[in-house]
């Protein structure tokens, strides 16, 4: 089978090397992004610039979309011009994006009522990192099986472990699983590194000792050495995990989930984001520990 056309829209720092690994896979795409200058990179490769989401959408069988929070993403599928508006019968969106289950499964029924497209969700986590080198774990959430068995394919341009969660929203329930274990995670291991530098330990030297130990994770090997060393391009914002943990928040309020250490990593994350410090990455965490001179 010839391999579908495709389109993206929302070329930021993730969706803009999900975005490249697709036109480097070979396949014929159409890429939309608000801010035109982002299109070059994929528009080099290939790839063709649509005028509008809806022109992108109209010209393929899926279209992906990884856009910054729900408001964007009703923007950009129902407003004018929008992916909502194109022909979709037989065809589907695959959204990257991160926001509550509840508003997934809203825009999900709201889209197929307006052109027949089914919408799977499918955040991802990895990283610019994981975009790039094609590692990414995309967490799926869809009402059509076979939707999901067509996109799966295409996602494994820049997906390594894709997996079918249930129906639509599960992926977003997931996606909110994983931030809570990073979440809190990075709130441990900033207290950790700066425990070992007020001991008198190289506290870079701590992801290569607690290698293989049941300390070990990939927000260690990556975050760890960013805490002590610093770093020169910013690799996600303190503020997004924010969002996600209250939005996590919220659902276990609806649920009666007890989230007590989530909670409490929320509420660190809320603190760097009243010092001004939300854009930051979360290794910013470290330096609420650092002692006042």
């Amino acid at each position: 089978m010839s391999k579908p056309i495709v389109a993206y829209a929302g070329l930021g720092l993730m969706g803009g090397p999900m975005a490249l690994r697709l036109a480097n896979a070979g396949y014929q795409l159409h890429v939309w992004n608000r801010s035109r200058g982002k299109l070059k990179p994929s528009i080099d490769k290939g790839a063709i610039a649509a005028n509008t989401a809806q022109d992108a959408a109209q010209a393929a069988h899926i279209t992906f979309m990884c856009l910054m929070d729900a408001k964007a993403v009703e923007e950009v599928v129902f407003g004018t011009n929008g992916i909502a508006h194109a022909k979709g019968q037989g065809k589907m969106l695959v959204d990257h994006s991160s926001m509550r289950p509840d508003k997934t499964r809203e825009f999900a029924k709201r889209l197929r009522e307006a052109n027949g497209m089914e919408w799977i969700d499918a955040p991802v986590s990895g990283g610019t990192v994981g975009a790039e080198n094609g590692t990414l774990a995309i967490m799926c959430g869809a009402d059509s099986v076979d939707a999901f068995e067509l996109a799966k394919p295409v996602m494994a341009a820049y997906g390594a472990n894709i997996n079918l969660m249930g129906t639509c929203g599960a992926g977003q329930v997931t996606k909110l699983c994983n931030q809570l274990i990073v979440g809190s995670n990075l709130a441990v291991i900033a207290e950790a590194v700066r425990l070992a530098q007020n001991s008198g330990v190289d506290a870079a030297r701590l992801p290569q000792a607690l290698a293989g130990g049941f300390a070990d994770s990939k927000p260690l090997q990556v975050f760890a050495p960013r805490m002590v060393n610093g770093y020169e391009h910013n690799i996600g914002a303190a503020n997004t995990m924010l969002k996600d943990l209250d939005t996590a928040m919220d659902l276990a309020r609806e649920t009666g989930t007890p989230l007590p250490v989530s909670g409490l990593a929320a509420q660190l994350y809320r603190v760097l984001y009243a010092r001004g410090l939300g854009e930051e990455e979360p290794t910013a965490l470290a330096d609420l520990y650092r002692p006042q001179r």
